[in-house]
């Protein structure tokens, strides 16, 4: 570790990768805020972040917002390196280390740092294109399937053109939580 203590200095704290046991993400992250409280060393363990983004999610036909962590066995810690602040951090109940080579702490840049503690919901990520077939998981037409027909992702909306019986099509507007692709 670095022989050189810094002395107290936001502008040399950087963003730096936590790997923990998975599972154990806020309790690393309570610890690391009480090992900074006890051993008075706040201006070197500075703040201490476990990703996480809200779901909305459909389950036993009711609409349900949950957070779910964004990296799982991840905690983000912004941090002066000297070699106290590491031996805290490295000794904390449930860090396996740091991510980086050697486990060496790497620090993150701001776009990273952006990256991870803003990212956007994991209905982005459940990418749907018009001509897609889905099948419709809740509501009155669920196990219905159907074609995306137009996508809305402001309004979290969908038209999807459904196969109803002998052979007819009709369009209906419903919620993107309420499909999956098929």
């Amino acid at each position: 570790m670095p022989e050189q203590d810094y002395a107290a200095n936001t502008e040399l704290a950087s963003w730096y990768v936590v790997h923990t046991y998975s599972g154990y993400e806020n309790k690393v992250k309570d610890n690391l805020e009480k090992a900074a409280e006890n051993n008075h060393m706040q201006h070197l363990i500075q703040d201490v972040q476990v990703p996480t983004e809200e779901i909305t999610e459909i389950k036993n036909g009711k609409r349900v917002t949950t957070q779910h962590k964004t990296f799982p066995g991840y905690v983000l810690v912004k941090m002066v390196i000297t070699s106290e602040s590491w031996y805290v951090v490295r000794n904390t109940r449930g860090v396996t280390g740091f991510v980086g080579p050697e486990s060496k702490p790497v620090p993150l840049s701001d776009a990273e740092v952006d990256v991870m503690l803003n990212s956007q919901p994991q209905a982005d990520a459940f990418k749907m294109v018009v001509g897609e077939e889905v099948r419709i998981i809740s509501g009155p037409l669920e196990n219905f399937t159907g074609i995306v027909e137009s996508l809305n992702p402001e309004t979290g909306k969908m038209q999807v053109k459904v196969k109803m019986f002998l052979g007819r099509e009709m369009q209906i507007d419903i919620e993107m939580s309420q499909v999956e692709k098929v």
